[in-house]
């Protein structure tokens, strides 16, 4: 669902519930279209977060820590210059557009009492954050909008600010019954009764707009010719009753254990999906957007990771198609020594000039007693003795080759399984540091001297793990790349602790640390669950994890990083879930 005004409405409501008043204590601008303010108020620090980005535009409050690039862009640092050090004294919704104005009192270079305001648009691609003073006139804009980009509205520093051009539309929030049933009547009766909410009023999404069509008819996709007017009209006010009242009531609609829709309303329309209330509109934002922001963050961070581990992918399994082409040309090696024998048993019968000959060959026999015929090509130029010895020696070298090159599949399958690890690492990775171990990691295996960085990341003294709770107090250690894998088996690790791994595939290494006490059932369940969650497998409804003492963990010898060796185990099976892992998380 789009961000529409409904969701700016409930957005708004909340920050002068509990953010009017509070000073702005940082401001940064953790990617290019987003925007964190973090206030300090009476009852603890509030992070507004606004993101003009054309694919997921929102504002509202979040629990989240993105991090931030070490040197800050211009328009942050235009922010910090006006607006850090005021206070937010009030939001406001124009009229019931995607676009809302936060009204802060500041002070100016000679310390004077001033008036800033800071105007969200979250308009799909068409979204920006524009900075201006007292009067309205443009300060900055996180897009700057010039007579080139639009002729119908610019966005430049030094004009008057103006709200996007007016759309032929009814405000739902003022509209009469009259001017609804007016609409109504006016509408094609062939379309849907959802294209005549969207197409009619102002800042309703086709979600909203679905919903109040169910309402009042039981299906989403109802035409125009089949809904009673009155019905239509009655629920469409009673959802814009619950804006002008405030009654909003935040839910996310789980399919599949995936967050697909959120509204600020209960949405009946999706029947038997799982429905899930909060408590305000900022924590479902970071439920809904939380986990996308973050794979999108690092999808852009990782971009020069990705391109290095897909050509080596692609280089590794190119030389390992041709080697087992080749090796499957060594196995002609018996048949070059068989020629090679024939021409010896039969070398008084051949001379040198013969380009073919056919000989009897006494090791084939058919089934009435007749020996075979094999045809065998030979060099003109050589002697039948030569030509004996140029087949020896074909079979000497198939059956070297063979050797060499069962040697070099294996080294490239090795290969291949690390780097598929390190494509694991990179699902997992949660914040820069851990890509920057990642980067290192790769660099110092051969696969890049250099790799270009977007995020400059201090460099950690040590590998940053992962840190779970389980239920009977056991500290439990995973590593999210090949670097914090080998630190917590080989540095982080007691002999009596416990070891986990995914049976069979690319993992995480994990570790129960026991300090001398015994684990319960539940220890080693959960533990087992950590460990099929950060793994390839982790999508599956019942994966195998090994686990055994860590003093029968072993490194390879001039092995990658991570890779490790193990003979006596035990197995167990998980269904591991990601909510109950992520509320074990420290």
């Amino acid at each position: 669902m789009a961000f529409d005004a409904g969701m700016l409405a409930a957005s708004v409501f909340e920050l002068n519930k509990s953010a009017v008043g509070a000073r702005v204590e940082k401001i940064n601008q953790p990617s290019r279209d987003e925007v964190v303010l973090l206030l300090r108020g009476h009852d603890g620090n509030i992070k507004l977060m606004i993101n003009a980005g054309p694919n997921n535009p929102r504002m509202g409050i979040t629990s989240t820590s993105p991090d931030n690039p070490d040197k800050p862009p211009m328009f942050c640092v235009i922010l910090r210059r006006h607006l850090a050090g005021s206070r937010l004294a009030s939001v406001s919704q124009l009229d019931f557009e995607r676009a809302a104005r936060l009204k802060f009192a500041a002070h100016d270079e000679m310390g004077f009492d001033t008036t800033r305001y800071l105007i969200a648009e979250v308009m799909g691609k068409y979204s920006n954050l524009i900075l201006t003073d007292g009067d309205g006139k443009i300060i900055s804009a996180l897009k700057i909008v010039d007579f080139a980009t639009s002729s119908k509205r610019q966005v430049l520093p030094g004009m008057s600010y103006e709200m996007p051009p007016k759309q032929d539309k009814l405000n739902p929030t003022v509209v009469t019954a009259e001017e609804f049933n007016s609409a109504f009547d006016a509408f094609p009766a062939e379309r849907s009764a959802e294209k005549f909410i969207t197409s009619s009023f102002l800042g309703i999404s086709a979600t909203v707009a679905r919903e109040i069509v169910f309402r009042a008819t039981r299906h989403t996709d109802t035409p125009c010719r089949f809904c009673d007017r009155e019905i239509l009209s009655q629920e469409f006010f009673a959802v814009f009753n619950l804006i002008k009242n405030a009654e909003f009531s935040p839910t996310l609609v789980n399919l599949d254990g995936t967050p697909s829709e959120y509204c600020f309303m209960p949405l009946r329309q999706y029947g038997s999906a799982e429905l899930r209330s909060y408590s305000s509109v900022g924590e479902l934002l970071d439920a809904y957007f939380g986990e996308r922001d973050r794979a999108q963050r690092n999808r852009q961070r990782a971009a020069d990771l990705l391109r290095v581990l897909t050509n080596a992918e692609s280089r590794i399994k190119r030389k390992l198609d041709a080697q087992r082409g080749e090796l499957a040309d060594c196995e002609r090696g018996v048949e070059f020594k068989e020629k090679g024998d024939l021409i010896t048993a039969n070398i008084c019968k051949l001379s040198r000039g013969d380009k073919k000959v056919i000989l009897t060959d006494y090791s084939i026999m058919d089934e009435n007693g007749n020996y075979g015929q094999t045809e065998i090509e030979l060099d003109s130029r050589l002697t039948p003795a030569a030509n004996a010895q140029r087949y020896y020696k074909k079979y000497a070298k198939a059956k070297t080759a063979k050797i060499e090159l069962t040697r070099q599949i294996s080294l490239g399958e090795s290969e291949l399984e690390y780097l598929y690890s390190v494509f694991d690492s990179l699902a997992h990775a949660e914040t820069a540091a851990d890509l920057a171990e990642i980067r290192d990691e790769l660099s110092h295996s051969g696969y890049a001297s250099r790799l270009k960085t977007s995020v400059k990341v201090k460099k950690q003294p040590k590998p940053t793990v992962a840190r779970f709770i389980t239920s009977g107090g056991f500290t439990v250690l995973c590593g999210k790349n090949n670097l914090q894998n080998e630190y917590i088996t080989f540095k982080l690790a007691e002999k009596d602790d416990w070891w986990f791994h995914v049976k069979g595939s690319q993992g995480s290494h994990v570790l129960m640390v026991c300090e001398g006490r015994e684990p319960g059932d539940a220890d080693f369940t959960e533990a087992a669950e950590i460990a099929a969650h950060f793994s390839r497998l982790s999508g599956g409804a019942r994966v195998d994890v090994d686990y055994m003492k860590a003093r029968q963990v072993k490194r390879v010898a001039n092995g990658k990083p991570g890779l490790v060796i193990y003979h006596s185990n035990w197995s167990c099976t998980v269904s591991p879930d990601a909510e109950k892992i992520a509320k074990m998380r420290v």
